[in-house]
């Protein structure tokens, strides 16, 4: 089957896919300017045999397909679950944040003999910042998480100079309030997702 040539955009769309997994119509659109609804769909459309769809909840969410990974040279296959919906939620922010450049997922940050999983890492403003996405975890694993960082701290203000920047983003006003009150002593901010679309 021959292919088409692909636009730059189109290339583009394929590549923030890979590095990012799951994005939804609305997110593709904002990232790329797409204009309205009927624009997004025709441009997604152009783009059907490299990509594979799955509906949340009002949203369809768009992935790589095996001709969308074979084009971005991309080994990691996505597969629908529920972790689709957290995978949305790191995204958003990182549209919210401006699309830092050195953002990276799901990356273990090892200080001394310590390491932690984080949903996200980037710099903003010459400074380290941790993101943590709060979906369907329980309060108590993420407490358990917070008790990690907490126990970090020391390490961090040697090996950075300063502790970075936590940041959380959930789903209620009342997750919120949770997760300020267990993140008492770190730097923190909390942001419900209303807070970013």
């Amino acid at each position: 089957m021959k292919r088409k040539q692909l636009s730059s955009r189109d290339q583009q769309i394929l590549f923030l896919l890979k590095e990012l997994d799951f994005l939804t119509r609305d997110q593709l659109s904002r990232r790329f300017k797409l204009g309205k609804v009927r624009n997004t769909n025709r441009v997604l459309f152009n783009l059907s045999d490299y990509l594979m769809t799955v509906k949340e909840g009002h949203q369809t969410v768009y992935y790589l397909s095996k001709i969308g990974r074979e084009y971005v040279d991309c080994d990691k296959i996505r597969k629908k679950g529920s972790h689709v919906q957290h995978t949305i939620m790191r995204n958003q922010f990182y549209l919210f944040y401006g699309c830092p450049r050195d953002w990276q997922n799901e990356i273990k940050v090892i200080v001394e003999k310590n390491n932690i999983v984080v949903d996200a890492m980037f710099t903003k403003n010459n400074f380290k910042h941790f993101l943590e996405v709060d979906n369907i975890q329980t309060m108590k694993e993420n407490r358990e998480k917070i008790k990690r960082y907490k126990q970090m701290i020391q390490n961090f203000l040697l090996q950075f100079g300063y502790y970075p920047t936590l940041l959380w983003l959930t789903t209620t006003e009342l997750r919120r309030k949770q997760l300020l009150e267990a993140c008492e002593g770190l730097k923190v901010k909390v942001y419900t997702i209303s807070d970013i679309k």
